[in-house]
């Protein structure tokens, strides 16, 4: 069987994420003695029969795996104005441009890592076009990293970022010195947890939950885990698919 972690396995939490991987396999029993990374055909990872756990993002897994995989369970990252289990995009733009409102931002270029992400396309397309507006200008980057540097290095005006990586890339990454949160999209649910289709998610929800519990403080701390949430497939499903962007 196979298991990956890849949502949040930067290089620097690399330590700390095979960590929480070991803590999950001892809890459950059995599994891998590695995760599985270097792949780069994540549909195809993510479907796989012998998937014994993943993550995905919220959008390809309403749209195109919540009825090829199951749902085991969604981790809580305690960020603030949102609930357990629950995320949200953080609007970031360059800390020298002045600008202070959403519709300064419309027509200049918006900096996006990829376009089956919820939290760097679906949210912020939803979230401009509840206020009647449009991005009119998106520049893959194919990473949040990327995209948060393209606006501290004024290659684009605006970047949504899903505020896990935001607070991490505060710890990690210089240029967010660079930045500043211009607004923030309104919540939905985080980054699920994956197994195989006709898996059992029970004993992985409950590994999970136990791994995080027993994690040293230093680990928690650095992948910012707080517990494991249960949130129905149906508030996934419920969540507003924009169009896709259009260069």
């Amino acid at each position: 069987m196979i298991a990956s972690l890849p949502m949040y396995d930067w290089p620097e939490l690399r330590a700390a994420t095979d960590t929480y991987w070991q803590a999950i396999r001892g809890a459950l029993g059995h599994g891998p003695a590695a995760l599985t990374r270097g792949f780069t055909d994540y549909m195809d990872h993510w479907q796989r029969p012998d998937l014994l756990l993943s993550q995905t993002c919220g959008m390809p897994f309403r749209t195109r795996l919540h009825d090829r995989v199951t749902l085991v369970g969604t981790p809580d990252f305690g960020l603030p104005g949102c609930a357990p289990g629950h995320y949200c995009s953080v609007l970031v733009v360059n800390a020298q441009d002045d600008r202070a409102q959403l519709s300064d931002f419309a027509g200049d270029i918006f900096a996006y890592n990829e376009g089956g992400s919820q939290s760097g396309w679906a949210a912020p397309a939803t979230y401009f076009a509840a206020h009647n507006l449009r991005l009119t200008r998106p520049s893959a980057t194919g990473s949040h990293r990327a995209a948060l540097r393209a606006v501290a290095e004024g290659r684009a005006a605006m970047a949504a970022i899903d505020a896990v990586t935001w607070e991490l890339a505060r710890r990690h990454d210089p240029a967010t010195a660079r930045l500043r949160v211009l607004d923030r999209t309104a919540p939905t649910p985080g980054l699920p947890y994956i197994t195989a289709r006709h898996a059992d998610p029970a004993p992985l929800a409950a590994a999970i939950a136990t791994a995080i519990a027993g994690l040293d403080a230093d680990t928690r701390a650095a992948l910012m885990l707080r517990g494991l949430v249960q949130i129905p497939v149906s508030a996934y499903l419920s969540v507003p698919t924009p169009d896709a962007p259009v260069a």
